[in-house]
């Protein structure tokens, strides 16, 4: 068998727009001024408490906590607003692998398990992964406790598995677990980055990505 294990935002969803907006409500709850769109999409993949201290080093414990939790409180009501595309293609490359009797699929995600619950209840993607790896029981990217995980859950071998996603982070804790990275141009993080960060491959839609994903596992 072989494991594919999939970042989610950046990577199979389109959420920058709803991370951009609860993270600026968050910062205006907290007292602190808005960041720049890029600054806040470039750490997309960490854990949100270590996502905050990136963004604001500069604000101690308390206010840092209180960014937290007005950004967990804005998403969840942007949620129910409406849920973030799956970007072209994903449901398709998805659909092929999940038919396939020699892959497994499974995520890896600096969501929370609630915030990865809804997305996979509201895209009919429940039962397509056989774990599901979340920020709740784990350190953050680039940390490869994750994809630990993953590989001890499914009985998959390091050898014999490859992390998607579109982040340096995702590159990175792929590297740190002992198997390849694909990267996805399409995510927060530029190509060059991808590169940067050890990426075996960088596709640039979800065509060329699950030809590349059937050619590795052949």
């Amino acid at each position: 068998m072989r494991l594919v294990v999939f970042d989610v935002d950046g990577t199979l969803i389109d959420s920058q727009d709803h991370i951009t907006h609860a993270m600026g409500q968050a910062f205006r709850a907290a007292g602190l001024a808005p960041l720049p769109r890029a600054r806040v999409l470039s750490i997309v993949g960490l854990s949100l408490p270590v996502a905050v201290a990136e963004l604001a080093p500069e604000a101690d414990a308390a206010t840092q906590a209180r960014v937290v939790a007005a950004y967990k409180d804005s998403f969840m009501r942007a949620r129910l607003d409406g849920h973030a595309p799956l970007y072209d293609g994903a449901m398709d490359c998805l659909d092929r692998l999940a038919g396939r009797d020699d892959v497994i699929l499974a995520i890896a995600t600096g969501k929370s398990r609630r915030g990865l619950d809804a997305m996979i209840e509201a895209h009919g993607l429940r039962g397509r992964f056989l774990s599901l790896q979340t920020a709740d029981g784990h350190p953050s990217k680039p940390h490869p406790a994750m994809i630990h995980a993953a590989l001890a859950e499914t009985g998959v071998p390091a050898a014999r598995a490859v992390m998607v996603g579109d982040t340096s982070f995702d590159m990175l804790m792929a590297r740190a677990a002992g198997l390849p990275g694909f990267g996805v141009s399409w995510g927060y993080h530029p190509a060059a980055a991808l590169a940067e960060a050890g990426a075996a491959r960088i596709l640039d839609d979800f065509s060329a990505l699950t030809s590349a994903i059937e050619e590795w596992a052949a």
